[in-house]
Formats: C-alpha cells, sequence, structure tokens
C-alpha cells in the first residue's frame, strides 16, 4: 500500500512545520514533509514538493495563499487544508504537537496509530 504524503507549509521552516514532520514522519503509512513560503526558509517550497503531496497543509491562511499564488495551477487538484496554527511555538513545544494531532486527525485515514 502506497505511504500517505503529507506536506506541511508555515514561513520559515523552523518551528511549527518541522514540528508536523517530525510527529507525522513517524506515523505507519506516511510520509511528511515540511517546507517554508519565504525566501530564507530553511527547506523552501518548490513545484516537485507540490507534485509529491497527496494532501498539502499550510499553517495560516497567508501560506495558503502564498501557495496558490506561486503554485496554483498545481493545486487544481490538490486537497489544501489550513490549519489555523499561528507562529507562536517553539520546535517539539508540547503543546504545538496536540494542537497539530488534533487538527491533522481528521484528514488520515485509520493508519493503525
Amino acid at each position: 500500500m502506497a505511504k500517505l504524503k503529507l506536506l506541511f507549509v508555515c514561513s520559515r521552516n523552523r518551528m511549527r512545520s518541522p514540528t508536523a514532520e517530525a510527529v507525522f514522519g513517524s506515523y505507519e503509512g506516511v510520509e511528511a514533509l515540511s517546507v517554508g513560503t519565504a525566501p530564507d526558509a530553511e527547506t523552501p517550497v518548490s513545484a516537485e514538493l507540490i507534485e509529491w503531496a497527496d494532501i498539502v497543509f499550510a499553517m495560516e491562511g497567508v501560506h495558503r495563499k502564498r501557495l496558490m499564488n506561486a503554485f496554483g495551477a498545481l493545486l487544481q487538484d490538490k486537497r489544501v487544508v489550513v490549519l489555523g496554527i499561528r507562529d507562536r511555538y517553539a520546535y517539539m513545544e508540547p503543546e504545538l504537537v496536540e494542537l497539530l494531532k488534533s487538527k491533522v486527525a481528521s484528514y488520515l485515514p485509520k493508519l493503525g496509530v
């Protein structure tokens, strides 16, 4: 069975999306990557990564807007979900981990986790 490919997007790819990548990348049946929309992001978003993803999770509406402006044609047949998680958490902060799990869970099939 193919793994579900999740792409997490924030601004600079330093706190929120890398936390999501670490959390969901450990789930069986899931591949997770993270990117940022800012020019100085640790891993900048690219067309290749958009094409790779089954579901794209944007931390805030502004990230979805930036993705649509840059990759609108590639996103036409993709599910893009805005999680509504503001930039106020540290990497792997327990509150952020729980928030991510609660907001992303409904988009994951029953993966035995």
